[in-house]
């Protein structure tokens, strides 16, 4: 039984993708990332459903998602840890202080399975949930199939509150 069970709590690609467009949104912000680029981002790009804009730098990612939100529309910025941690002012100043829904797929290149980001041997891991925190930027652990169903009502939390979450991902999907 438990090995049945770890194989459906896989984390899949097509569940997240699931998520985001009931989630309502329909423009994707990214910069590749290695965790989520293969079984996420690149059906993305190929889904009439999604407009990807592709990005050189995380902060201007962050900047476009606030403006896709004046002009009424959601959207999700795609990218890794250390593009989050490389753009805390931006989510500082645009995300917080400006009240805008900022959401945000983050892949955790080289998390250990089973380990918390905060108990993680690497130290860019180690701080990212600490410095979330510390900014009161809600995030939640994306790393197993069944946390999937938490970043619809994350998402939606985040634009009815004028405030940002950051979906950390854990685990490359399959």
């Amino acid at each position: 039984m438990a090995e049945i069970e770890a194989v459906t709590d896989v984390l899949n690609g097509s569940r997240i993708i699931a998520a985001v467009k009931q989630a309502g949104i329909r423009f994707i912000v990214a910069l590749p990332d290695r965790t989520t680029s293969e079984h996420v981002l690149k059906p993305m790009l190929a889904d009439p459903d999604f407009q990807v804009i592709q990005v050189c730098k995380e902060d201007e990612g962050l900047s476009i998602c606030a403006g896709l939100h004046a002009a009424g529309h959601r959207s999700l910025m795609m990218m890794q840890y250390t593009g989050l941690l490389d753009s805390v002012n931006t989510l500082r100043g645009v995300a917080m202080e400006g009240k805008n829904p900022i959401c945000m797929l983050v892949g955790l290149l080289g998390k250990e399975p089973g380990v918390a980001p905060s108990k993680s041997a690497r130290y860019g891991l180690r701080i990212v949930e600490p410095v979330l925190d510390a900014m009161s930027v809600p995030h939640l652990l994306v790393e197993a199939g069944a946390d999937v169903a938490k970043m619809g009502p994350a998402i939606d939390k985040a634009y009815a509150d004028s405030s940002s979450v950051v979906l950390l991902v854990g685990a490359s999907p399959k």
